[in-house]
């Protein structure tokens, strides 16, 4: 496994972050400068997410197409992309086959 693969020296909140009847699944990574990420999964499906911190959303593993708050359509991502959502906002994305994903906040 690359260190592009994993993150190290870090701590997980054992408790996982469960949405949309369990669609999305998450745990919390905090990292020794404080800074925060989410590593996740979301099963098929078509759902719309708010946020309130600027989010990078990258995609590991999967297809979906994501439309951002004031877009006029959807874009399509796949593994080794990633997408921008700005903070005060929120985004509909649908999955076209399990995703998994990070969620770099701020």
């Amino acid at each position: 496994m690359s260190a592009a693969d994993q993150f190290d020296g870090v701590s997980v909140v054992k408790k996982a972050n469960v949405y949309f009847d369990g669609k999305c699944v998450s745990h919390t990574v905090q990292f020794a400068d404080g800074t925060r990420k989410s590593v996740g999964v979301i099963l098929p499906s078509s759902l719309t997410f708010n946020t309130g911190a600027p989010e990078i959303m990258e995609v590991i593993d999967g297809r979906c197409r994501v439309k951002l708050a004031g877009a006029t359509a959807a874009v399509e991502y796949a593994a080794g992309q990633s997408f921008n959502v700005p903070g005060n906002s929120s985004f509909d994305i649908e999955t076209l086959e399990t995703l998994h994903y990070v969620c770099h906040f701020g």
